[in-house]
């Protein structure tokens, strides 16, 4: 295990809220030193100038996808891990909609198996599947899954039958495991594929209303208040979400919330380039569902963002926007671009920003957060945001390149992790 002192870096804990500069030294996997000069240590111990960089707790995903079992075409395991790392990821929580999808032990147990193989700093977590098929229509085994070590349950598509949720709600109740929900009603979505407005009417496109998306949210809420069974919302990409959050917050609704890191970038303006990248689930929101999204996060209301990274093969997604497969990659690129959209700019405080990736996920997974505080494990990234790099098939770890950002310069470069849990 080899020892590290990062001299004169930027130091952020949002835990206690701290952001300085000092000498940080990483001994046997710990964290045992934060000074403004340590001059004491082993003679074997690594030395990295911090100047210019920044040291935090490692980045928690909520949700993301891998190809394997059944597109390994898309993404590997291995792969996964080296995307997440170059990210500064440590732990990354993976949903149940591979092929076969996690809906039973044996399927946790093949992926527990493969992740055993990586020599990796990233930890893998596994979503177990609510509903059998993610059909949304019959439950699986969940005290199965949840004796097999699944970090919780959820399907990544929306659970429309709310008899069915409710009953899920009932049954889950003495599992102290987190419940992930996509809110979206498919009969007001129709065929659409864009936020419906101004921009889906210029751009020919058929559009999803906000409905779709706020009803479900709503009758969601519902069946939660009444079963007080805490639930997590998926994918929230409205101003009126947000409002409906808020307000079931305020009233004591068990409930948190995450938005995607595309959602606070981008919104329908930028669609007008056709391009399929930009095909999401659910769609980017207008101007001021962004705007919304971007408050949200800044008060707490949307405790979390989430990268999920969906990886799809060049000829998958290389279609007609309309027709194209919903998904994007992003472990490897939100950090620096959200760093220069909101920390660079003064928007946002580093803080807010390390806050919103790295401790409240893990909140609203349940778990301990990781900590940038004397004698912790190093659980750690190390972040150049000054850094400038071409995002390319090359010098990406993904096996898929399906970015908006592809063949652009973007300013902001992970060095390292450390995980030591």
């Amino acid at each position: 295990m080899e020892n590290y002192l990062i001299q004169q870096v930027r130091v952020l804990d949002p835990i206690s809220g701290s952001d300085c500069t000092a000498d940080v030294l990483i001994y046997e996997g710990k964290i045992t030193t934060i000074e403004d000069k340590v001059t004491s240590f082993k003679m074997n111990t690594n030395i990295i100038d911090g100047q210019e960089l920044v040291i935090g707790p490692g980045l928690v995903d909520i949700h993301s996808h891998t190809g394997f079992p059944g597109h390994e075409e898309r993404e590997n395991i291995a792969t996964l891990a080296a995307t997440a790392a170059a990210g500064g990821f440590t732990r990354i929580s993976i949903l149940p909609d591979c092929l076969p999808s996690i809906d039973n032990p044996s399927v946790l147990e093949l992926l527990k198996r493969q992740c055993k193989t990586l020599n990796t700093d990233v930890i893998f977590q596994f979503w177990g599947a609510l509903t059998l098929d993610l059909s949304g229509e019959k439950m699986t085994e969940i005290s199965d899954l949840a004796s097999a070590g699944v970090i919780g349950f959820a399907d990544g598509y929306p659970l429309e039958n709310l008899g069915l949720l409710r009953r899920l709600l009932e049954y889950l109740q003495p599992f102290n495991l987190p419940i992930a929900l996509v809110a979206s009603n498919t009969q007001l979505k129709g065929k659409g594929v864009m936020r419906e407005g101004y921009a889906s009417i210029s751009f020919g496109l058929q559009g999803i209303p906000v409905a779709s998306e706020t009803a479900a949210i709503a009758a969601t809420l519902e069946v939660v208040e009444a079963i007080q069974k805490p639930v997590h919302l998926m994918k929230v990409s409205t101003a009126r979400g947000v409002e409906l959050i808020a307000d079931a917050k305020a009233r004591g609704v068990p409930v948190t919330a995450s938005t995607t890191w595309m959602h606070l970038l981008l919104n329908t303006d930028s669609i007008s380039s056709y391009d399929p990248n930009l095909r999401l689930e659910p769609p980017l929101g207008n101007y001021n569902d962004m705007l919304a999204l971007i408050q949200g996060v800044k008060e707490g209301i949307i405790d979390a963002i989430a990268i999920d990274h969906t990886p799809y093969t060049y000829e998958e997604k290389a279609l007609a926007f309309e027709i194209a497969p919903p998904g994007v990659i992003g472990l490897e690129l939100a950090l620096p671009l959200l760093w220069q959209r909101f920390v660079a700019s003064g928007e946002w405080s580093a803080i807010e920003l390390w806050k919103a990736l790295s401790v409240n996920p893990s909140l609203c997974l349940g778990q301990n957060p990781p900590s940038c505080a004397v004698s912790q494990p190093a659980e750690l990234v190390l972040f150049d945001p000054l850094k400038t790099w071409n995002v390319s098939k090359d010098n990406l770890c993904s096996l898929s390149s399906n970015t908006p950002w592809l063949g652009k310069e973007i300013t902001g470069k992970v060095i390292r992790i450390w995980n030591h849990q």
